[in-house]
C-alpha cells in the first residue's frame, strides 16, 4: 500500500503519532489540516476530525477524496463494553456500527447496510503489532454513539442490545464511510474507561496513557501493512 490515512477525534490521540514522525508538510482541505509524512516510499496522512460522527464522516471522506488513500486507521480512545477488556487493553474492530440509530433505516435504504465490516488484513496487522510490544488485545464489534457513556444504566442497555466490545464517538461513520468509497480500514482504540458511573474520572487519569499506546500501535502496524 502506497498512502495510510490515519484519523483521531482529538488532538490528543494523534500528539505521540505526529511527535514520532517528526517534520510533516500541512495541507487543509474542507476545515482539516491534514499532516503528510513519508516512510520510505510510503506516504502517511494523519488527520484530526473532531469528536461525533458527522465530524468522522465528513473527514474521512475528505481524506478519501484528496489524498486516495489505499486504507484508513482510525486511531484512539474508547469506553470499555465487554467484562474481560480493562483500562489500557486494545480493542480491534471486526466490525463498527451505531448503537444510537434504529439500524433498519440503513438496512431498508441506502447504504443497504448498518454493520460495517473491517479490512481482516489490517485486523491481522493490529493484533500481530499488539502481540509484538505485549500488549492484551481484543477484536470484537466497537459501536458509536453522539454521547460520552458514563452511566452503568446506558452502558448496560447497549450491552444488551448490540454486546460490543468497545465504545465510541467516531468508529462507525469512519467505517460507514470507507463502506461506501470502498476503502479497507480498522479501528484500534485503547481503553480509557469502563464507560460506567466512574467513566468520567477514569477517562481523566487514562486518557494520555492510552493515546501514547494506541499510538505505539499504529506506527509499527505502518511497518507491516
Amino acid at each position: 500500500m502506497n498512502t495510510i490515512g490515519i484519523i483521531g477525534a482529538m488532538p490528543s490521540e494523534l500528539k505521540d503519532i505526529r511527535s514520532m514522525l517528526g517534520s510533516e508538510e500541512i495541507i487543509s482541505k474542507s476545515g482539516f489540516d491534514f499532516h503528510i509524512n513519508y516512510i520510505g516510499n510510503r506516504k502517511i496522512v494523519n488527520v484530526c476530525c473532531g469528536i461525533a460522527k458527522v465530524n468522522a464522516a465528513v473527514c474521512c471522506q475528505v481524506l478519501i477524496d484528496n489524498f486516495c488513500v489505499d486504507a484508513i486507521i482510525n486511531t484512539g480512545i474508547a469506553g470499555g463494553m465487554n467484562n474481560d477488556v480493562k483500562v489500557c487493553d486494545i480493542v480491534v474492530s471486526n466490525e463498527v456500527l451505531a448503537h444510537d440509530l434504529d439500524l433498519h433505516f440503513l438496512d431498508n435504504y441506502p447504504p443497504y447496510c448498518s454493520i460495517f465490516k473491517a479490512d481482516s488484513h489490517l485486523i491481522e496487522c493490529a493484533v500481530n503489532t499488539c502481540k509484538l510490544l505485549g500488549m492484551n488485545s481484543f477484536v470484537g464489534r466497537i459501536v458509536s454513539g453522539e454521547a460520552f457513556i458514563s452511566s452503568n444504566e446506558v452502558k448496560n442497555d447497549i450491552l444488551a442490545k448490540f454486546n460490543p466490545y468497545a465504545v465510541d464517538m467516531e468508529s462507525s461513520a469512519i467505517g460507514h464511510c470507507a463502506f461506501l468509497n470502498k476503502t479497507p480500514f480498522v479501528s484500534v482504540r485503547c481503553i480509557s474507561d469502563n464507560a460506567d458511573d466512574d467513566g468520567a474520572m477514569s477517562f481523566d487519569e487514562f486518557e494520555k496513557i492510552a493515546a501514547k499506546r494506541v499510538a505505539d500501535i499504529v506506527m509499527k502496524m505502518i511497518e507491516s501493512i
